[in-house]
């Protein structure tokens, strides 16, 4: 197996091959490459249970660790998935949002296991790359949504 130069390491507290298969179903270019089991009993777990899991999302290398509960995921932390048209932007947001997750402000929400995703339109993104009114129409649009609608960025950008 090549292991990666660099690698994304994610903290669950059990859950880390439910999340990896559930990236890997929700985006293309992700997968679930190796679960590590335990090879016997240990202080809070059983052998078999999954100590870490390899993935990818959106072809990033990722390890997701069965930590335990000390640690949380944080908006420290967060993916940022460009999205094409509101079509994808739904489903993404859709899928996260859906199975268990909590929606947040500004094309941010949380999937079930507290990690942070920001579905992000390109649209919107190229609007703030220009600059000036544009940018600003777009910007104060954005502060009003959750999900990001399309169709009200660029709406915005025209004036």
């Amino acid at each position: 197996m090549a292991i990666a130069k660099n690698t994304i390491c994610l903290w669950y507290d059990k859950d880390a091959e439910a999340a990896a298969r559930f990236y890997a179903e929700t985006f293309p270019d992700s997968a679930v490459k190796e679960v590590f089991r335990a090879p016997t009993d240990f202080p809070s777990g059983k052998a078999g249970d999954a100590l870490t899991v390899t993935f990818t999302v959106l072809g990033i290398p990722c390890l997701g660790i069965n930590g335990g509960p000390t640690f949380k995921h944080s908006e420290a932390f967060s993916f940022q998935i460009a999205t094409e048209d509101q079509a994808e932007t739904d489903r993404y947001w859709n899928a996260i949002v859906g199975n268990g997750g909590q929606e947040s402000e500004c094309g941010w929400c949380k999937d079930k296991w507290g990690l942070s995703w920001q579905i992000t339109p390109r649209v919107l993104s190229e609007a703030l790359a220009v600059g000036g009114e544009e940018a600003k129409r777009a910007f104060a649009a954005m502060m009003t949504m959750q999900k990001i609608d399309v169709a009200k960025i660029e709406a915005a950008r025209r004036g």
